[in-house]
């Protein structure tokens, strides 16, 4: 009882959050105050909320990939406070069964708990699995965060239609570079150098995530506070509050440019693609 108590208290108090920025749709929004975490690494609930007080929830269809155990990722404050529904997707079976048992036994989601698959996602399999998963067509969310094949990932991927995508980009690299690492379907971050436990061979630069989602339809509108998840909103909606933003907006924060100095250097002539 105490559980779910908490639960209804902290749900509740997000609607009156919701309430409150849905009135200001036709402003424009400083995303950059207006983020806060429940669940997602850093800032990256509160912009996400956000962003869909002003275009609306549409359909509240979710598709993450690389979701962990659930518990820290970008899907799990609108899962379980907001009624959406969705599919997670994580290549460690741990993981997996951790999520699950996270979704199904939460006040908010043990009716009709997200989808969990365990899987390795590849860019000549991403369509089956998430098609039949069920989703297919226009969803609202598409969250990327694989340390690895994003970019291709995201370039293969079109059974989904998503509004909005939030992914990790490679800050590291810089605003000026459009490369990713090469696909490679077995590829693991890890057996490259790392840096305070972050790896550092992986992903894509922003650039070449912003090329991809021009050729998409999508447009960057914002980053997280650190500077390395980037959100792109599809063409068409909410320009008026969401506009697109320049790429070197998302390069400010101390952190990138420590990483553009320190850590790029024990990368730099590993063989990047561009793209």
């Amino acid at each position: 009882m105490l559980a779910r108590r908490f639960a209804s208290i902290e749900t509740v108090q997000q609607k009156i959050l919701l309430e409150r920025l849905a009135g200001r749709t036709g402003q424009k929004l400083n995303l950059s105050n207006l983020g806060f975490a429940a669940y997602s690494q850093a800032d990256e609930d509160g912009l996400l909320l956000a962003v869909f007080a002003t275009l609306g929830m549409g359909k509240r269809l979710c598709v993450e990939i690389c979701a962990g155990t659930g518990k820290e990722c970008n899907s799990a404050n609108l899962l379980l406070h907001h009624g959406w529904h969705g599919l997670l997707v994580d290549g460690n079976a741990d993981h997996v069964a951790q999520g699950r048992r996270f979704f199904e036994r939460h006040p908010n989601t043990a009716t009709f708990p997200p989808v969990y698959m365990h899987s390795w996602v590849t860019r000549e399999n991403v369509n089956d699995l998430v098609g039949g998963a069920g989703f297919t067509g226009e969803i609202d969310l598409l969250s990327l965060d694989m340390d690895g094949m994003d970019y291709w990932i995201w370039d293969a991927l079109n059974v989904v239609q998503p509004r909005v995508i939030i992914l990790e980009y490679q800050d590291i690299l810089g605003p000026d570079r459009s490369v990713t690492v090469p696909y490679e379907p077995n590829f693991y971050a890890y057996k490259y150098p790392t840096t305070n436990g972050m790896p550092n061979y992986c992903g894509a630069s922003l650039r070449a995530f912003t090329k991809l989602a021009t050729k998409k339809g999508h447009r960057l509108v914002g980053c997280n506070s650190f500077g390395y998840n980037a959100i792109f909103v599809r063409n068409g909606l909410g320009e008026t509050a969401l506009p697109r933003v320049e790429i070197e907006n998302c390069f400010l924060h101390p952190k990138t440019q420590w990483g553009m100095k320190h850590r790029y250097p024990e990368v730099a002539n590993l063989p990047w693609q561009e793209v």
